[in-house]
């Protein structure tokens, strides 16, 4: 199939040949040359790419800005802190006037859910949506799932679970409609407290045990206590948390040998993962940031209209 949205504003409303068109594309990226490799190629060349941050970030944003420049575009690199939206200017008046430099894409981020679609209605060029609020981050579930597609060869009849804070977190919701559509059973697991009620209308399981669905999950991915966006007394402790919800060496024995752990950065080490866990055998963290890459290359590529254009 070939490409004709043009924007990228959650998985939500994707088929799922829609998402495996984008992870095929990211495997040509990869394939050309590990992005490491610093392979350059033309299918942005003369376009101009903004990465418009409302909020912080670190491999979302250098991401983007390092994807753009590998396909040959211009970047521009914004920063709510320090700009004129500190003397009032509006979010739309702000993208409008950036646009108005001559704008190809906006990569954007914000703590308002539904941002990059209000965004989408007033701009003529491409908007991505980096994560907006606790909605949806869709290339991080993007690069969740190309990274488990190239670890165990497909995501079809896979059961993963995302384990954490899951009523804060936009990665989990991307996550959920990516892997729901291409076949995986999902179990979402941790406190009462952080798991929404209506949860399982997306079409996954819920658990509130994390060794009791350890031993069936071929990926578990550890979701972030997203502290910036709850409000107090979700549970007891970060100790007590740690306990029941923390990746450790002895919890691991639990699980499958061949398990493979994922997690969107940033992690809180010794509450979510603990350091043996982080960095050991198991972990695709830094490969799912090698791989978030070749996704986001992909994305770009094809809202700009020439996937695979120039392979060099």
């Amino acid at each position: 199939m070939q490409w004709t949205r043009r924007h990228l504003l959650g998985l939500e409303d994707l088929s799922r040949e829609e998402i495996e068109l984008i992870l095929d594309t990211a495997e040509e990226f990869y394939e050309a040359g590990e992005p490491g490799q610093r392979i350059k190629h033309a299918d942005l060349q003369g376009k101009v790419v903004v990465t418009l941050f409302f909020e912080p970030s670190t491999r979302t944003r250098i991401s983007f800005g390092r994807a753009a420049r590998l396909l040959s575009a211009d970047t521009i690199d914004f920063a709510a802190s320090g700009s004129s939206v500190s003397k009032g200017e509006t979010f739309i008046d702000t993208a409008k006037n950036i646009e108005a430099l001559g704008i190809d894409v906006a990569v954007v981020r914000h703590s308002m859910p539904g941002s990059p679609h209000l965004l989408a209605q007033h701009l003529d060029c491409s908007v991505v949506n980096a994560g907006d609020g606790a909605h949806e981050h869709p290339t991080q579930g993007l690069l969740d799932i190309f990274t488990i597609r190239q670890l165990k060869g497909r995501v079809d009849g896979l059961t993963v679970g995302l384990v954490g804070d899951i009523a804060h977190s936009r990665v989990a919701r991307s996550n959920i409609h990516g892997l729901v559509k291409l076949g995986a059973r999902v179990i979402v697991c941790g406190p009462p407290t952080l798991v929404p009620d209506t949860i399982e209308r997306l079409g996954v399981e819920v658990a509130h045990r994390l060794d009791d669905i350890l031993p069936c999950c071929d990926v578990v991915n550890v979701l972030r206590i997203q502290f910036e966006r709850q409000r107090g007394g979700l549970f007891p402790s970060i100790q007590e948390y740690s306990r029941l919800f923390g990746m450790h060496g002895e919890r691991l024995k639990r699980a499958k040998p061949d398990l493979v752990l994922l997690a969107p950065g940033p992690i809180n080490r010794g509450v979510e993962l603990t350091p043996e866990v982080a960095d050991g055998p198991h972990s695709a963290i830094l490969r799912q940031v090698t791989n978030g890459l070749a996704v986001r290359m992909a994305v770009l590529s094809l809202l700009c209209g020439q996937p695979g254009a120039s392979r060099d």
